[in-house]
């Protein structure tokens, strides 16, 4: 039995020790998933994106959850904690074994935040658009923020006393 062997013009240990690498390289691709990563794939569980920002009137989450219908999305509040539970099911008409790839991740997802103490938990909508679940929650009125306008009056006599002294 022959074999091919790759011919090197200028075959030094430096050449060996670069093609060792890309072997190795080739090898952790390959395998390189963690058991997580693994166990969460054949599982067909996921994580959906999420964004989360805040203005001075509401803390928003939008959570990325296309494919998935409304009724299969749970939100709640409970002692300051935001627990999101969804699931998205693959099309029972199409056949497993019919499929050449299946890279969309199916399966349940729970995400759950701890709410700041800011957020009014019994003031909490949600909406659900083009595959975007967006979560608004307004903020405690304390918390809003305030704008005090201060009067610029004429300066108090004791004032005018030392800055003549400093002037002498």
């Amino acid at each position: 039995m022959t074999g091919l062997t790759r011919f090197v013009p200028f075959h030094t240990p430096l050449a060996d020790m670069a093609m060792l690498q890309n072997r190795f390289n080739s090898i952790f691709n390959d395998f390189g998933r963690t058991e997580t990563e693994q166990e969460s794939l054949t599982m067909g569980s996921f994580i959906p994106p999420v964004d989360i920002y805040e203005d001075a009137q509401q803390l928003v989450l939008k959570l990325e959850v296309p494919g998935i219908k409304q009724e299969n999305l749970d939100v709640s509040v409970e002692n300051q904690m935001l627990t999101i539970k969804g699931e998205r099911k693959m099309e029972t008409d199409q056949k497993e074994e019919n499929f050449h790839r299946i890279e969309r991740s199916y399966g349940s997802f729970t995400r759950s935040f701890t709410l700041p103490q800011t957020v009014d938990s019994a003031a909490v909508k949600a909406s659900y658009d083009a595959g975007v679940l967006t979560i608004t929650m307004a903020k405690k009125e304390a918390a809003k923020p305030k704008q005090v306008k201060v009067e610029i009056g004429p300066p108090a006599s004791g004032i005018k006393q030392v800055e003549a002294k400093a002037a002498a």
